[in-house]
C-alpha cells in the first residue's frame, strides 16, 4: 500500500499542485511544522546556555518534533483507514509532501524574468528560491543558482518525501518533511543555530542519502530520452565531482545535472557577504548560461520525474502480484 500511495500522491501533485485557496484557508503541513519548530526554537534554544547544553537540547527537540509528527500521521492513517474513500483522503494528504508543481513553478519563473525583465527581474526571482546574495550575481551566476536548486529541490523536495512515503508511509512521508524542514529552518551553522540545529541538520544529511543516489541515477537516465543531454557525460561527472560538493548529497544531482546538460554548477558563490569557496559540478560552460539553459534543466527534470512516478507506479503493481 505504501507504494501505492507514493505513486498516487507523487501523480496527484504532479497533476494539481497544492491549490492556492487552500493554502490561504489552512496553510500548509510544512507552515505547521514550522511553527512547532519555532517554537521549540524559541523555548529551548537560549543564548545563556553554553554549547553543549544547546546542542543536547536541539536533540531532544528534534525527538520532539518526530515523536508528534509521526504520532499525528499515524493517528490519520488509522482514522482515515475507517471510511470507505478513506485511502482518497489519504492519497490527496500525502500529496501535499512533495513538491513537483511548486519547485517547477519557482525554477521557471527566473527563466521568465530574465527574458522579459533582464538581470535585474532574475536576480529578485532566484531571491526567492536560494540563500547567496543576489547583487552579486550575474546572468550566468543566476541561470547557475536556479538550476543548482532545480536539481538539489528535485532530491529533498521531491523524491526524498516520495521514497520515505514509499517505506514508510504517511508517517515516513512526514516524519522526512519534518526533519527536511528543520534543516532549513534551524541546520544553518550561525551563531544561534550551530549548536541546536546540529542534530536535525546531520539526521537530514543522513536520510537524504538514498534520495540523492537516486535523483543522481534518475537525471542520468532521462538524460538517454532528452535530446542534446549527454548520459555518459553525466555519469562521468557523477563520479568525478559529487564526493567533493559541501554537502555529502547535494553533489549527486547537481553533479549530474551539470554533466548531462554540458555545464558548470556550484563553484564559488557568496551568502550574507561571506565567499564560499567551492568546487565546480561538471566541466562545461560557465559564463555562456542563459534562460534557455534553464528551460533545458526543466525538461530534463520533467523527464526524471516522469520516470520516478513511473517507477513508483511499476513498484506497486509488481508488489500487487505478489
Amino acid at each position: 500500500m505504501y507504494l501505492l500511495l507514493a505513486f498516487l500522491a507523487l501523480l496527484t501533485e504532479r497533476v494539481i499542485g497544492y491549490p492556492e485557496w487552500i493554502y490561504r484557508l489552512i496553510g500548509h503541513p510544512v507552515t505547521w511544522i514550522g511553527r512547532l519548530i519555532s517554537v521549540l526554537d524559541s523555548a529551548w534554544n537560549r543564548d545563556d546556555h553554553g554549547f553543549g547544553r544547546r546542542k543536547r537540547r536541539g536533540i531532544y527537540a528534534l525527538i520532539v518534533l518526530l515523536t508528534l509528527v509521526i504520532a499525528t500521521a499515524l493517528l490519520t492513517e488509522r482514522m482515515f483507514a475507517a471510511f470507505p474513500l478513506g485511502f482518497i483522503l489519504l492519497v490527496l494528504i500525502a500529496a501535499t509532501l512533495p513538491a513537483q508543481k511548486s519547485l517547477e513553478h519557482h525554477v521557471e519563473a527566473v527563466a521568465v524574468a530574465l527574458e522579459a525583465g533582464g538581470l535585474e527581474a532574475g536576480r529578485q526571482a532566484v531571491s526567492m528560491i536560494v540563500g547567496r546574495d543576489p547583487d552579486q550575481l550575474d546572468e550566468p551566476a543566476v541561470c547557475r543558482a536556479a538550476i543548482e536548486s532545480l536539481a538539489e529541490n528535485f532530491s529533498d523536495g521531491v523524491v526524498a518525501p516520495a521514497f520515505w512515503l514509499g517505506v514508510g508511509g504517511l508517517a515516513g512521508g512526514a516524519a522526512y518533511k519534518a526533519v527536511n524542514t528543520a534543516d532549513s529552518m534551524i541546520g544553518h551553522r550561525s551563531a544561534r543555530h550551530e549548536a541546536f540545529g546540529w542534530a536535525a541538520a546531520r539526521f537530514d544529511d543522513l536520510i537524504n542519502l538514498p534520495a540523492s543516489r537516486l535523483s543522481g541515477a534518475l537525471f542520468i537516465a532521462a538524460a538517454c530520452l532528452v535530446e542534446e543531454a549527454s548520459a555518459s557525460k553525466a555519469i562521468d561527472a557523477v563520479r568525478r565531482d559529487a564526493r567533493h560538493h559541501r554537502s555529502p548529497n547535494a553533489g549527486w544531482p547537481e553533479a549530474a545535472m551539470a554533466g548531462a546538460l554540458g555545464i558548470a554548477l556550484a563553484g564559488p558563490r557568496s551568502y550574507g557577504g561571506e565567499m564560499i569557496d567551492a568546487r565546480f559540478m561538471g566541466e562545461g560552460g560557465r559564463a555562456e548560461l542563459g534562460a534557455s539553459d534553464i528551460r533545458r534543466a526543466l525538461k530534463l527534470a520533467r523527464v526524471a520525474d516522469g520516470l520516478l512516478i513511473g517507477l513508483f507506479g511499476l513498484g506497486a503493481l509488481a508488489i500487487s502480484q505478489i
